[in-house]
């Protein structure tokens, strides 16, 4: 007999981890949590997490009833954060479709090409979008309904092929309860394309136990660690990476949020923080380098806000120390779209607590999670020691990660060996180096990386350094080619208002920071970093910019 034959099974109960459990539990045992949706003027639309409940209830109901949405078909959002949107969210995968948010800052040919690729039978629109929305509508082969919530110019509708219905009209009169099935865990639950950076977008699909699992991660205390006591502002897009989790998150421990809509600029964000005392937010560094401005220029009451996750790329230390020297503390984290997106959070290790380590485990990108594998690959495939030193691709694995991309209506998935190994890790594409105890530190995107006379330089090290100058709103370093040493860093430096420094004191101030070799030749004043639909560094325009002699560049 063998071993598995001879097992001896657990007396567990079998429940499925589902989407559904979090809405039920979050309308029941969190019920008088809020979703507070902020709206420019006047007081903020707010909905108890009940409300919410019942209608998620009523929107599955006009969704199955009213426009025929059945099994797995995908229902798209095009909208921004807001109490609609946290609705779309449950009702969608509780009734068993798939939630496919869609990333409205992407360009229009890559919006069409993912709604195409994806099926989309409806899409949920804000009517503060439709601008964006209708142009494309002719090319959107799938799409049949198109649910409009919130004032909007609808005439830009007229003539659409798919059918122009009113959120709150669906809704209204619909039962406030409904009889959600009982779901396989590992179904699909929503998807989400990555930005096309290289190549065409890729779908990654999240199942029902994923969202779960990833979940009960983002609310420890060594993740975000956020309670009932807490108000989260969720500025991170909910298009981009299911808003890193937090709005289902916050359901499962009766966590308030605050929802900017459309209003993400630094001086409505300042006053939503000053009025409503959120106590945790989420963004990229580029939201909060705005803010930090706008608060320097104009100081308000922001003190209930004690933590601030950033994550999508980068932030610079001294973006860190202006934020705490405000009673704010960052908290680096690293994620992916195919990572769902939480892959690592800079909690210092207890040991560290007030010690000059601290600040120094605060700017990695953070420790593994125990769902969370982790290996750095070298150049020859060999799998390199987690010491502080050696660096290789980063590479991961775990009920949260992707294992393939989504192929199309057709059921087939997409393995591309660029993106997984052999045994079947995700390759992240990033470099850099982990320490004993499990803190990544990333160095360079593996396509951004400086390869100079055979050594590799890191343009995030340059950048991060650039930009502790008191002169520096932003800095991007890129690589360009060189005759003598194959490639050589170019500084793109963007100054604030008023500054002095000129190219040869900024490469003074680097001088004592980085080694000698290392130091850029050539530099260029620009207005602003080009940015990726979702706030990173877009580097390849820059590299683009050099190669056709756009950029006005100084070598020293």
């Amino acid at each position: 007999m063998s071993h598995q034959e001879d097992a001896v099974l657990s007396t567990m109960q079998d429940v499925p981890l589902t989407v559904t459990r979090i809405l039920r539990h979050g309308m029941t045992v969190h019920g008088t949590s809020q979703v507070t949706t902020w709206t420019g003027e006047g007081e903020p639309q707010r909905r108890s997490f009940r409300e919410i409940g019942e209608r998620t209830a009523q929107l599955a109901h006009a969704l199955r009833e009213d426009l025929g949405v059945t099994d797995d078909e995908r229902v798209a959002t095009f909208m921004w954060n807001n109490a609609e949107h946290v609705e779309a969210y449950y009702a969608v995968p509780c009734m068993g479709a798939i939630l496919h948010t869609l990333n409205l800052r992407l360009p229009a040919d890559q919006l069409v090409w993912i709604v195409n690729h994806a099926a989309d039978r409806v899409i949920i629109v804000n009517g503060s979008l439709l601008g964006l929305l209708a142009p494309l509508l002719p090319q959107l082969t799938s799409v049949e309904h198109l649910v409009v919530s919130g004032p909007g110019d609808r005439s830009l509708l007229a003539g659409s092929h798919a059918q122009v219905h009113e959120y709150e009209e669906l809704l209204a009169g619909k039962p406030t309860a409904y009889d959600w099935p009982e779901l396989d865990e590992r179904t699909a639950a929503a998807m989400c394309y990555t930005s096309g950076t290289t190549g065409d977008p890729k779908g990654v699909v999240y199942s029902h136990r994923s969202i779960y699992l990833h979940s009960m991660q983002v609310n420890m205390a060594q993740s975000m660690g956020l309670t009932d006591a807490d108000t989260t502002l969720v500025v991170v897009p909910q298009f981009h990476v299911n808003a890193w989790g937090l709005p289902h998150a916050t359901l499962m421990t009766g966590v308030n949020m605050l929802m900017p809509d459309r209003f993400l600029q630094p001086a409505p964000l300042a006053e939503m923080i000053e009025k409503e005392r959120p106590t945790h937010a989420a963004a990229v560094p580029t939201i909060w380098q705005g803010l930090l401005a706008e608060l320097t220029a104009k100081p308000r009451n922001v003190s209930s806000l004690g933590q601030v996750t950033i994550g999508g790329s980068a932030c610079p230390p001294s973006l860190m120390e202006a934020f705490d020297k405000l009673g704010m503390r960052v908290c680096h984290a690293w994620g992916m779209t195919e990572t769902s997106p939480l892959g690592t959070v800079a909690r210092p290790p207890a040991h560290a607590a007030g010690t000059e380590e601290e600040f120094g485990y605060r700017l990695t990108q953070g420790r593994f999670p125990a769902s969370v594998e982790a290996r750095l690959v070298g150049p020859g495939g060999e799998h390199l020691p987690w010491d502080g030193t050696s660096a290789g691709e980063l590479e991961v694995r775990g009920p949260w990660i992707a294992g393939a991309y989504y192929g199309g209506a057709g059921g087939d998935v997409l393995r591309p060996e660029d993106k997984f190994s052999d045994d079947g890790w995700l390759k992240t594409g990033d470099v850099g180096v982990i320490t004993a105890d499990g803190f990544l530190t990333l160095t360079d995107r593996a396509k951004d990386v400086i390869k100079s006379g055979g050594e590799w330089i890191s343009s995030v090290e340059l950048e991060n350094a650039l930009m502790s100058h008191p002169d520096v709103a932003e800095a991007a370093v890129v690589a360009v080619p060189d005759d003598k040493w194959g490639e050589r860093p170019l500084a793109t430096v963007v100054l604030r208002e008023g500054a002095t420094a000129d190219y040869a004191s900024l490469r003074d101030f680097l001088a004592g920071r980085i080694a000698k070799w290392q130091l850029p030749e050539r530099w260029t004043v620009i207005p602003a970093v080009p940015k990726t639909s979702v706030g990173k560094f877009d580097k390849k325009v820059l590299r683009r910019q050099y190669a056709d002699g756009e950029l006005d560049v100084t070598k020293l």
